[in-house]
């Protein structure tokens, strides 16, 4: 007995299963005449989903549908609308709407006024537009905008006693015509107080101070409380940063005060990584840094690479400035070892370096850098020494820091010797670079770079490797080996040039998420005369990946002239 019981129960089971496998959403159909696409889709959004609904709930329902039906379109100006519904049998079965829209409402009055001290600031903007002309069909989701854009301006710039004197939407339906009075009087305007940090910090409250981006009176910004809180993220020294600059209902005063409240990072990182790039080949890296060191905010660290062709190590000693987040000092020493085609160098560097910036965007580092290099060119060798004062321009606009979809990048450098002050040589020393990157139809992108340098000195036999250029490489002209082009000695070894030109235009075509399919034209040479420079040309294609650290990129280029020839580019990071 128990086991047919059993069966029973089980039977029961499966079929409730099937039951419910075989049950499907019910499916709405929303006919308008005349086809007016708005309105169709406003009264599907309306309505939503009938759910797993038969015929005899779909017939219960008839009546709200309509009814919902009715709201969705008179939100749209169409208070004379008919509408009418039917159940159709079917799997699954149909709730048929068929609607007949009538002549919609038109606006004939239309006031929205902003008063008060609101009034006179530029920023706050009166909503306006062609949905809120006289003349224009009635929709209540433009009124509603209005409404809240005005209060989310007030919220905004600190108008926290602001109300809508007036706030009318009047209709007639039978005249076809509607009237809209929206008065704001946004009274006065608070300001922001003193910034107060709490926390266990071990910072002095004037390095807190300078990296807030408004003085204590300012008129009251949203933006300058996100400013704030994110100058303290971006800072270094914190994990965690919460800004409490809220209104308090019963204050008297319009006074917001502004509490921060600050967690700590550790004072200590490292961090250890791998890489290959077809320039290098396998390398790997490590870097220490101590965040602070004293109250002051003063940082310091050091890092490391090391390839088969290239080893270095350098030390940094940074001093936050005045504001600490885009203005420091910065001191360096660093020492290299390079062993690349017919070039070997041993290079030691000390020096500083004044980063500032700009109000226009612009990101300026003015320097004066000691170098020290013994070097081999082909057969030649040297030991040089050079003093370097130098000022470089730079600035990066893009959409996103990662992935960018369209930006770019300028740069400029310039640096200069005069013989006899610390130097073997009289130079001056420049280089500029361009990039951009722009997006169109599909996903399909354009990326365009262009490389100048050049070298200007009385004795060119005194200007080491580091200072000379090159050109070929993954990052330069593809189709040729990294630093392969170069004016070449009697030898027949390169020894770089006195200037330089590399410029690619690539084309990239999206093929799935993350993944692009790239075309690309690569241009330039070294050389040590302007007249009649020879460039070199490298074609290719390749495929493209964006991980989450940036884009991976493996090409197959083939480089047209003489040194090219099939070769395989890998490398990784931002296309910016």
């Amino acid at each position: 007995m128990r086991v047919v019981q059993g069966l029973l129960g089980l039977l029961l089971l499966m079929a409730f299963c099937l039951q419910g496998a075989l049950a499907a959403e019910a499916h709405l159909d929303v006919r308008i005449t005349p086809a007016t696409p708005a309105l169709k889709a406003n009264i599907e959004a309306y309505v939503g989903s009938l759910g797993e609904r038969d015929q005899a709930a779909l017939r219960r329902m008839r009546r709200t549908t309509e009814e919902q039906a009715q709201k969705a379109a008179q939100a749209l100006g169409y208070y004379q609308a008919r509408v009418r519904s039917r159940v159709r049998d079917g799997q699954p079965p149909t709730l048929l709407l068929n609607v007949t829209p009538g002549e919609p409402v038109h606006l004939r009055n239309v006031t929205i006024r902003v008063e008060g001290p609101a009034a006179e600031l530029k920023s706050f903007r009166v909503p306006g537009g062609d949905a809120l002309k006289p003349g224009a069909q009635l929709n209540h989701g433009a009124y509603e905008d209005a409404k809240r854009l005005i209060q989310n301006q007030a919220s905004r710039f600190g108008f926290f006693r602001g109300q809508f004197s007036q706030q009318q939407l009047r209709i007639d339906p039978v005249a076809g015509v509607a009237d809209i009075e929206l008065v704001y009087v946004s009274g006065p305007r608070s300001t922001l107080g003193k910034v107060d940090f709490s926390g266990d910090y071990p910072f002095d409250d004037e390095l807190l101070q300078r990296m807030v981006p408004f003085k204590e009176g300012t008129p009251y910004d949203s933006e300058l409380i996100a400013d704030l809180n994110q100058a303290l993220q971006s800072s270094g020294y914190f994990d965690g940063v919460r800004v409490d600059a809220a209104p308090q209902a019963k204050a008297a005063s319009d006074v917001i005060p502004v509490d921060v409240h600050l967690q700590v990072r550790k004072p200590r990182t490292m961090g250890l990584g791998l890489g290959f790039s077809t320039d290098v080949g396998p390398r790997a890296k490590a870097n220490w840094t101590r965040h602070w060191v004293n109250p002051q905010g003063h940082s310091l660290g050091w890092e490391a690479e090391v390839s088969a062709p290239r080893q270095n190590v350098g030390a940094w000693y940074e001093i936050p400035l005045d504001p600490p987040l885009t203005d420091k000092l910065r001191f360096l020493s660093g020492y290299q070892n390079e062993d690349l085609v017919d070039t070997q160098s041993k290079l030691l560097t000390l020096g500083s370096e004044w980063h500032h910036k700009l109000d226009s965007g612009w990101q300026r580092v003015v320097s004066l850098n000691w170098q020290r290099e013994e070097y081999k060119l082909g057969d030649d060798s040297g030991l040089s020494s050079f003093l370097m004062p130098g000022i470089g321009y730079s600035i990066l606009e893009a959409d996103n820091k990662v992935d960018p979809s369209r930006g770019y990048r300028l740069q400029f450098d310039v640096k200069g010797a005069k013989q006899g002050f610390l130097a073997d040589a009289d130079v001056a020393h420049v280089n500029a670079l361009a990039k951009g990157l722009t997006s169109f139809w599909g996903g399909q992108r354009l990326l365009g770079r262009i490389q100048l340098g050049g070298i200007a000195t009385n004795d060119y036999s005194s200007i080491p490797p580091s200072l000379r250029f090159f050109a070929g490489g993954d990052q330069s002209v593809r189709g040729y080996d990294y630093q392969t082009l170069s004016p070449k000695n009697s030898e027949g070894d390169r020894i770089g040039g006195r200037y330089m030109v590399a410029g690619s235009v690539e084309y990239q075509y999206p093929i799935a998420e993350r993944w692009r399919l790239a075309a690309f034209v690569d241009q330039g040479n070294a050389f040590n005369s302007l007249d009649f420079p020879s460039i070199k040309t490298g074609v290719g294609i390749g495929i493209r990946w964006v991980s989450p650290v940036g884009p991976l990129r493996l090409d197959l280029a083939d480089g047209l002239d003489e040194d090219g020839g099939i070769r395989i580019h890998f490398s990784m990071g931002p296309e910016l």
